[in-house]
């Protein structure tokens, strides 16, 4: 690639050797293809489908059209430099009913984007669940219940039997947050269910299947982890108040994950912060030891921090509702709002910190048990649009992208076991609750015309994994 960047970002920085530079995206959000070749419906379908739940109106049956595109796009990797592709498996593509036969289709091509990935030199880095739970296992009651766990680690083991023979790294699930309390307990992600204990029963199940598909891909010989979302909390005064509700929000969002996947054990402050919405009964003997099967590696998500009060209804809830409004994300902690500082924003709202990743890094590190760490999703929306010559011109993102891959240098001159970092993402995509009004992607698509552009970040990017810029 000719680089259409700017030279200054990127200089200077001194990653190390065999340090990983690969690009992200999820099955639902790039594929489309909805019901092609035996896919089932997946939670993200029927909830994108309802009246009022995306913005637009918009859905995933479309997207980018990757599932028949995936040539062009591993031509585009190839071109781009990246080392590694960190994209998940759609359960309803390959397990329509989630339980039972694998649907051969469906396998058939993830087979062939693998083969073409390995063909270029690119390792595949799947991720088994990105959100998308196949409709008839949330019919039978979803991630609340147990059940579900059993079926993934099924499904885990049928898929991994079928692509292990070429895939190195396996990771589990994707920000279990989100899957949680953002689709149980506030409901504005899949499947919009509004119940606090439902979204604990949830968070629970998830790294339940996590750990039984752990146990599973490990005895089979393959290396595996799990990627959690993790946010500097920070609290927006000295106030007892509002320390009280940086503890609380840094329970739920990050202890809540990280104790009983590196420990073996839920925090104690959280378990009685939430002991108004359950008792923990769904906690069975020996599940935390399950859930605390040995990681060969732990995936960080980073893109902003959290500010927090506790002032009741002050501020929103840090994901797209208003604090005290009855569909919280944070069972519990209902009561606490999230403030926003002086700092520049993406266009979601979200605060560009990157001074925060080093922190989330730098604790990860120090208060959990050894492993190696990798930035598995960092990156940010911005309102890119093609210049009158066709370019697609982005030096917000770059700046972005230089900061925080500064910050990784810094917790690896601090002691991190960094191995890696994936940009989030490598193309512009259906943004979730916000469709495609977002646009993350280091590849400008054209959803009309499904032209791929790649954007000015993408050259600098290319040209820092060459090592053109780190002088």
């Amino acid at each position: 690639m000719t680089t259409e960047s700017q030279t200054e970002p990127g200089t200077g920085l001194q990653l190390p050797p065999g340090f990983l530079f690969g690009a992200a995206t999820a099955a639902y959000q790039v594929e489309g293809a909805a019901t092609a070749d035996g896919r089932g419906p997946s939670i993200w379908d029927t909830f994108s489908h309802t009246p009022g739940r995306v913005l637009g109106g918009e859905t995933g049956d479309v997207a980018i059209e990757h599932y028949q595109r995936y040539r062009e796009d591993v031509a585009l990797m190839s071109d781009l430099g990246l080392q590694a592709y960190r994209f998940s498996i759609a359960w309803p593509r390959v397990q329509p009913n989630g339980r039972g036969a694998l649907n051969q289709a469906g396998v058939d091509f993830y087979s062939r984007l693998i083969d073409e990935l390995l063909a270029a030199g690119i390792e595949p880095w799947p991720t088994l669940y990105h959100w998308d739970l196949p409709q008839p296992l949330e019919d039978a009651g979803g991630w609340p219940e147990r059940d579900t766990a059993e079926r993934f680690a099924d499904y885990a083991g049928a898929i991994s039997a079928v692509l292990g023979d070429r895939v190195r790294q396996w990771t589990t699930l994707n920000e279990p947050w989100c899957s949680a309390f953002l689709g149980y307990g506030s409901g504005v992600h899949a499947p919009g269910r509004q119940d606090p204990a439902a979204a604990v029963r949830a968070g629970h199940h998830l790294m339940l299947g996590h750990g039984l598909a752990a146990g599973l891909l490990r005895s089979g010989g393959h290396q595996v982890g799990v990627t959690i979302n993790l946010y500097d909390v920070v609290p927006v005064s000295e106030r007892e108040i509002d320390v009280d509700a940086a503890r609380r929000i840094d329970g739920l969002q990050n202890r809540f994950f990280l104790d009983p996947v590196l420990l073996g054990s839920y925090p104690a402050d959280v378990v009685a912060d939430l002991a108004a919405v359950t008792d923990f009964s769904h906690v069975h003997d020996g599940d935390l030891s399950v859930i605390s099967t040995p990681l060969d590696m732990l995936g960080v998500n980073y893109y902003s921090r959290h500010v927090v009060t506790g002032e009741a209804g002050n501020g929103d809830d840090g994901h797209g509702g208003a604090a005290g409004s009855g569909a919280s994300p944070w069972p519990g902690s209902e009561h606490v709002g999230f403030s926003k500082g002086d700092l520049p924003v993406t266009a979601m709202g979200w605060e560009i910190h990157a001074e925060g990743l080093t922190s989330v890094l730098e604790r990860v590190s120090v208060e959990y048990p050894p492993v190696p760490l990798y930035v598995t999703e960092n990156g940010a929306a911005f309102a890119d649009v093609p210049d009158p010559d066709g370019l697609v011109r982005d030096p917000d993102r770059i700046s972005y992208l230089d900061g925080h891959l500064r910050a990784c240098q810094a917790a690896i001159d601090a002691g991190v076991p960094l191995r890696g970092y994936f940009c989030w993402s490598l193309f512009d995509n259906f943004e979730w609750s916000w469709g495609y009004s977002r646009r993350f992607g280091l590849v400008y698509v054209d959803y009309e015309t499904q032209t791929r552009t790649p954007k000015s970040s993408a050259y600098w990017y290319g040209d820092l994994i060459r090592g053109r810029l780190a002088t």
